[in-house]
């Protein structure tokens, strides 16, 4: 299948399946990229698969990688998240993959000031953009939208990458789940270099509630407001990759995900043509 929307697919919508099985999935999807990550029990970073194996995977399927996802709390630059960078870099340049996920930290415990937060956040995107610059890779910096978030809204992340000029070094992910959490309204299009996207269905929750485990494929139920953020991007000029990110033990579960993915292909890019419909009756 095809579709007017640049969809990829992260590793998190069909984890327990092999690579080459995932890859051929998303090939015969009509998808042109992925996403793999480094945080799943059997992911291809953590099982000792060869990065230069699952780039030729991904290379056999003409798929992209879009990304690697990701490197936790990575606004606390210290000794240990150094290597950790330079460990993924290494991987990403080896397999292929144009960009690194940069997740702030996201714990209680945090007790950090917002003034020394940012200054946290500056001091790291500092300390990467060399590193990043050298390998030719993006760093995606994902604003988490839940209250203990380091670094919650996009505005703080944009703030800081245009203090140190990183825009040409790093770039902002907009998920629509963390985007709704957030309650901020903003977007950034000329510094967004990829969307996640899930949903949320359970009429139940307030959004304080919704966690990762509630995120499922996006369909008629959806109480995120996928199908607006998506055209509100599309129409500010986005032109990258929209990448399904459930982490729903159900759908990690799935034995039909080829078809729950297709379906909520289909409906998200009629829904967005319908809001593209309604822009263009309203003007």
């Amino acid at each position: 299948m095809s579709s007017s929307i640049p969809f990829s697919i992260n590793r998190i919508s069909a984890p327990r399946i092999p690579f080459a099985e995932f890859t051929a999935l998303v090939k015969r999807l009509g998808v042109a990229a992925i996403e793999i990550r480094n945080d799943l029990p059997e992911a291809e970073m953590v099982n000792g698969a060869k990065a230069a194996d699952i780039g030729a995977a991904a290379q056999a399927q003409g798929l992209a990688i879009r990304s690697i996802n990701a490197l936790q709390r990575f606004e606390q630059f210290d000794a240990k998240r150094l290597e950790e960078a330079k460990e993924m870099i290494a991987y990403a340049v080896a397999c292929g993959a144009e960009a690194l996920v940069l997740c702030p930290t996201n714990d209680l415990r945090d007790k950090r000031t917002p003034d020394q937060r940012h200054l946290d956040l500056v001091n790291a995107l500092t300390q990467l953009k060399p590193l990043l610059g050298a390998a030719g890779l993006v760093g995606l910096v994902e604003p988490l939208g839940f209250e203990e978030c380091a670094v919650r809204r996009k505005s703080q992340a944009a703030r800081a990458i245009h203090e140190i000029s990183g825009a040409g070094t790093f770039q902002l992910v907009h998920d629509t789940f963390h985007h709704h959490l957030a309650g901020e309204g903003l977007f950034f299009p000329e510094l967004t270099g990829l969307i996640h996207i899930s949903g949320v269905e359970d009429t139940a929750l307030t959004p304080a509630q919704m966690r990762d485990s509630h995120r499922v494929l996006v369909g008629a139920a959806d109480r995120l407001g996928n199908a607006t953020q998506l055209n509100t991007l599309l129409n500010a000029g986005y032109t990258g990759y929209v990448s399904f990110e459930p982490f729903a033990e159900e759908i990690a579960a799935a034995k039909d995900i080829e078809q729950q993915l297709a379906s909520s292909m289909v409906y998200l890019t009629e829904a967005v043509a319908k809001e593209r419909e309604k822009d263009a009756q309203a003007a």
